[in-house]
């Protein structure tokens, strides 16, 4: 496989491994285990002697194929896929900590991810501190002799805030602590941790991979080396392991992500425009905006806006209710990065489980409303949405 491919040729071509068959489409390999011709043979791929799968908890052909192209998109050297995105960020946190370890995390984080490093690691001896990520010096001050991990998401669900990662690598670097970045609303196409300095990539493949909500998948990315020494043992003997079938629904998910993405983004960026303009609208929050709070970061570090947008509504949440349950195109879901264009309410959906004076402090009020443009007509996109206004109470 050439690696001077650009994203588009990668994401048709990349890994792709075929039977003796030649066949065109990947093949799934529904199969937990693998045959070997000796005992002779069974021994050396155990030992490590011979390449080859082993049990499909390990690995399958079809999984192979997934972590290969994604590998490729994301400049990463391995990769391990997992069930589900949720999955993928706990093993990347807990996979290399122990008890009297230390995360430092930004605070603006989806809801389970939050969960999983303020309330699960500390079951295990592992301790957090949750920060305003959007200034480095409070990254700075957090850190302690044992601090191991730095975790973030950028841009943040739902608020869309945007974190300096290279600023976060550079102070991570200094005592030897790892980076993990959840890069789900930037995508792959828009934004590279690796490159700005970041250790460790998750994703939820649910999202813009899939793109068309058929399945649950995630995805870890790193060096060999990292994978080698904490995934690898953790992923074997604690088994969140991707299904071969949603591999390979993946695999064909991830051949039409450019041209999803740049048709969400499109509609994301026109629908934001319309929405700042219209009065019962208190601010929107949109990457690709000149008056968005970090847009001199998403300037060195994005190379696209997002397909998601966050807006508040100055009715709170009868206006947001009233809003969502008044459009007709655009659908209410918790799910982002699908091809239809979805919207929920933070607060009383994936933000929840928050106190109120959490959920306000990362920005969430009762008005806030965050969307995921899909690649329908964008007119009929802001038409929809001109629609659903009209009926809310001023």
């Amino acid at each position: 496989m050439s690696k001077t491919w650009r994203p588009a040729t990668q994401l048709v071509h990349g890994g792709t491994l075929r039977s003796q068959y030649g066949e065109t489409s990947e093949a799934i390999y529904l199969t937990q285990g693998f045959v070997y011709e000796t005992s002779e043979a069974a021994e050396a791929r155990f030992k490590g002697e011979t390449e080859g799968f082993i049990y499909a908890r390990y690995g399958s052909p079809t999984n192979d194929m997934f972590e290969k192209r994604m590998c490729m998109l994301e400049g990463a050297e391995d990769a391990r896929a997992t069930a589900s995105g949720m999955a993928a960020v706990t093993a990347a946190i807990l996979c290399q900590l122990k008890s009297g370890d230390h995360i430092v995390a930004a605070r603006a984080l989806f809801g389970s991810c939050r969960w999983v490093v303020e309330t699960l690691a500390p079951k295990y001896g592992i301790d957090c501190t949750l920060i305003d990520g959007r200034d480095l010096a409070n990254w700075e001050k957090a850190i302690t002799e044992k601090t191991k991990v730095f975790f973030l998401e950028s841009p943040t669900n739902p608020t869309l805030e945007v974190i300096d990662i290279a600023g976060v690598a550079k102070l991570a670097n200094q005592i030897g602590a790892k980076v993990v970045v959840d890069n789900v609303f930037a995508t792959p196409l828009f934004q590279k941790p690796l490159e700005l300095g970041a250790h460790i990539v998750v994703y939820s493949a649910t999202k813009h991979i899939d793109g068309q909500g058929r399945c649950l998948g995630g995805v870890v990315l790193s060096d060999k080396e990292w994978i080698d020494e904490n995934l690898h043992d953790y992923f074997r003997h604690t088994g969140p392991a991707m299904s071969p079938f949603n591999a390979w629904t993946l695999l064909k998910g991830i051949e039409t992500l450019p041209l999803r993405v740049r048709q969400q983004t499109e509609n994301a960026a026109k629908i934001a425009d319309f929405l700042a303009e219209q009065g019962k609208v208190a601010k929107v929050i949109y990457p690709g905006r000149k008056d968005h709070p970090q847009a001199d970061i998403i300037a060195k570090q994005m190379t696209g806006g997002s397909t998601l947008v966050a807006f508040e509504l100055k009715g709170g949440k009868d206006a947001a209710f009233a809003l969502q349950n008044a459009l007709e195109i655009v659908k209410i879901s918790n799910n982002l990065g699908d091809s239809k264009s979805l919207i929920t309410h933070p607060a009383t959906t994936t933000h929840k489980n928050l106190t109120e004076e959490a959920r306000a402090e990362l920005g969430i009020s009762p008005g806030t409303v965050r969307l995921s443009a899909g690649i329908e007509d964008t007119d009929d996109l802001i038409e929809d949405f001109a629609r659903a206004l009209a009926k809310v109470s001023a």
